[in-house]
């Protein structure tokens, strides 16, 4: 029987919303963020971390009392990285794990992504499990050229994607690749992936996958979920 794991990300600071808490707990449609990206993944994924600040962790427990929350989720704690905070999950996953030798597929999601579609979830997962690392993105629409403020070049634009999560991967490859050392290049799980020579499927996302950074995009996202967009 094949395992589908969800790690979610969420120990950013949320420093761009100039908000005392983390985005994923601020309230978005009278629920914190990261409620509603735990339940993006409710009923497909079997197991699902979520990876928090240390000095979080009781702040979110207190929040799932608080809205009777009683989705099933282990806790991880994060690392002062990315890299670091998605390498302690996949630890947790190998140390919990009776065994990894059946099919087992390994989603990671930014928390502040809460209205990703279950479709594209399930997508994603069952792709990996056919031994393919994927990521979702969507096409550019924008004309796009490389360089600086000094010296550009134009290039196509149909060429250019713009990647989102869940980003998901055979588990024996995930766990391969976040053995490496950390460089600036891994830009993302991903990245971390692809360094160790696996390619990356793409697979067509959309708009409403939003990455709540900026207070407009709460707005946004309110919209998507009252239906009004």
């Amino acid at each position: 029987m094949a395992n589908k794991i969800a790690i979610i990300a969420a120990g950013g600071s949320g420093t761009r919303l100039q908000s005392n808490l983390p985005k994923q707990y601020l309230l978005l449609h009278d629920r914190p963020v990261l409620m509603h990206t735990v339940l993006a993944f409710s009923g497909i994924a079997d197991r699902i971390l979520i990876v928090l600040n240390e000095e979080m962790i009781e702040t979110w427990r207190s929040l799932c009392k608080e809205y009777e929350f009683d989705i099933p989720h282990e806790l991880v704690s994060g690392g002062n990285t990315r890299f670091q905070s998605i390498k302690n999950a996949i630890c947790h996953i190998v140390a919990t794990t009776p065994s990894l030798d059946h099919p087992t597929a390994i989603a990671i999601h930014d928390a502040a992504r809460p209205l990703v579609d279950s479709s594209l979830i399930i997508k994603s997962f069952e792709l990996a499990l056919q031994g393919q690392s994927n990521v979702l993105a969507i096409p550019s629409v924008n004309s796009i050229r490389l360089g600086n403020k000094n010296a550009s070049t134009a290039i196509d634009r149909n060429d250019v994607w713009q990647i989102q999560t869940p980003q998901s991967f055979p588990a024996s490859l995930l766990i391969e690749a976040f053995e490496q050392e950390e460089t600036p290049i891994f830009t993302d799980d991903a990245s971390v992936v692809e360094q160790k020579g696996h390619s990356i499927h793409l697979i067509e996302s959309t708009e409403r996958n939003i990455k709540l950074t900026f207070p407009i995009d709460f707005k946004i996202a309110e919209l998507y979920l009252k239906g009004e967009i």
